[in-house]
């Protein structure tokens, strides 16, 4: 006789009942094992050793061409950055400096694991940790754990450092690069070892991949974004637009054709111009010429990779044969990566748009900013807006958990902005001006966060400021159209 399915149910019941469903319940979306990673929440591992760390000046004896690119660059002024400062000793104040190794961890990653780094500052550090992601830290790397983070993704540093071993024969010092070593390699000094991981993006996930220290909310997605976009299905990778001039750079983003080897620099340069503005006021203070027209010429290409990463389409919209918007499309059209990127409820890129009449009078503006840098209340800022545990609008990296607004633009995407448009009576035409600005965050905190910075970095000192500048403004694109007011 076969059982029948009220007989298949109380089996189910009771079988399923005998287990013990308080376990799934009270399970983690994001189980953390702090003994695989024991500085959390920076997820850096260490195969520790007698290995040293080499300080970037040591490299430049035998690299000098790559040590003068990267001197200067975002890399190397990672811990140093007077805004970062600003906001680790803000984190530190609100959540306590066990917390902040997240931010550390990337910024500084052999200060943390060494465990020089105890506080916000510059002062008593050694030359390692004060390079911030120097050539030692790159080339260290030796595998990821991004399947095992709590959020199975790349994530706060999820790299492995190991700089070297310990031998039959002594220490081994090990430094890891993209192409099969040459004859001599290392000469005697470290042993050269090809990777893999080195010409995948995944090298640089660890680090451009930011999640909220508890609720491993994605602040910064830089990577996943281009992971679910054309570039990466086109196979060209972060190293193919970040480590190559401008020109290069715009033939790969337009023609998804990769660089050649010998193409490649170590400019890591991106959109952040504010760290080379800094940066370079600080070397002229201090009577060092030449990196300030290091600094300079970073910051320039800075905000010519801005220039480059977005275009705008203006047309008119009519109804009733009459002209009553404006229809603005702002597209990403060679960033490889959603426009803007990183921290984008910081980061600010927005529309700024005068109308005028035929006699060249302004009969509207929108996104001007005011006379101390903030911008008016209704303008078309295409960034995002984070919230916290509670629902409202939150700004700072240890309190946001959520996105309550997201408007940023994917990789060959855009977004289209309208603007109603009413024409002064009389006219036949209209000249609409249109441009697409950007900076790296709202005058109000830039301020905050300059005015936060530790004791150890003396912004008068160090950086010849008496008071937090207002933050330079990148445009974008600049366009003009003229249209009829009727159809």
């Amino acid at each position: 006789m076969k059982p029948s399915l009220r007989t298949f149910l109380i089996i189910a019941v009771f079988v399923l009942g005998s287990f013990p469903f308080a376990a799934f319940a009270g399970s983690n979306v994001f189980d953390v094992d702090h003994e695989f990673y024991p500085y959390y929440p920076s997820l850096i591992k260490w195969n520790k050793s007698n290995a040293q760390f080499t300080p970037p000046e040591v490299c430049n004896g035998c690299h000098s061409d790559k040590y003068n690119e990267w001197t200067g660059s975002v890399h190397a002024l990672a811990f140093q950055d007077p805004v970062y400062q600003g906001e680790l000793n803000k984190a530190i104040k609100a959540v306590g400096h066990n917390i902040s190794r997240q931010c550390e961890g990337c910024h500084s990653p052999a200060g943390v694991i060494t465990g020089e780094i105890k506080k916000a500052g510059i002062a008593g550090l050694s030359p390692m940790a004060l390079a911030g992601v120097s050539c030692d830290i790159c080339h260290s790397i030796s595998g990821t754990t991004h399947w095992q983070t709590p959020a199975h993704e790349p994530e706060n540093g999820s790299f492995i450092l190991t700089p070297g071993v310990q031998t039959e024969e002594g220490l081994q010092l090990i430094k890891r690069g993209p192409f099969t070593p040459s004859d001599g390699c290392g000469m005697g000094f470290h042993k050269c070892v090809e990777s893999s991981l080195h010409l995948q993006a995944d090298l640089c996930a660890s680090c451009h991949q930011v999640y909220h220290y508890d609720s491993h909310f994605p602040l910064e997605a830089t990577y996943l974004e281009w992971k679910h976009g054309p570039y990466a299905q086109k196979e060209i990778l972060c190293q193919d637009c970040h480590m190559v001039d401008i020109r290069t750079f715009m033939r790969t983003a337009d023609e998804f054709r990769k660089p050649g080897r010998k193409e490649y620099r170590h400019f890591f340069n991106g959109a952040n111009y504010l760290i080379y503005h800094l940066a370079e006021g600080a070397a002229r203070k201090a009577g060092d010429e030449k990196k300030a027209d290091i600094l300079k010429e970073k910051y320039e290409m800075a905000v010519k990779r801005l220039q480059s990463a977005a275009d705008l389409e203006i047309s008119p919209v009519y109804r009733g044969g009459k002209l009553v918007e404006v229809k603005i499309k702002v597209k990403n059209v060679r960033a490889g990566h959603n426009l803007p990127t990183s921290l984008t409820n910081v980061r600010q890129m927005w529309l700024e748009i005068a109308a005028k009449d035929e006699k060249g009078n302004v009969f509207m503006t929108s996104g001007t900013t005011d006379a101390q840098g903030h911008l008016p209340e209704n303008v078309r800022v295409l960034n995002s807006d984070g919230m916290g545990d509670d629902f409202h609008f939150a700004i700072d990296p240890w309190v946001v958990t959520a996105f309550s607004r997201h408007d940023t633009i994917p990789a060959r995407g855009y977004k289209e902005v309208y603007y109603a448009l009413s024409a002064p009576q009389g006219n036949n035409k209209i000249i609409l001006e249109a441009r697409l600005r950007y900076r790296q965050a709202d005058q109000g905190v830039a301020e905050a966060l300059l005015s936060a910075v530790p004791e150890s970095i003396n912004l008068k000192d160090i950086y010849g400021l008496t008071k937090v500048p207002e933050l330079p403004v990148v445009d974008m694109v600049v366009k003009q159209a003229s249209f009829s007011t009727v159809q």
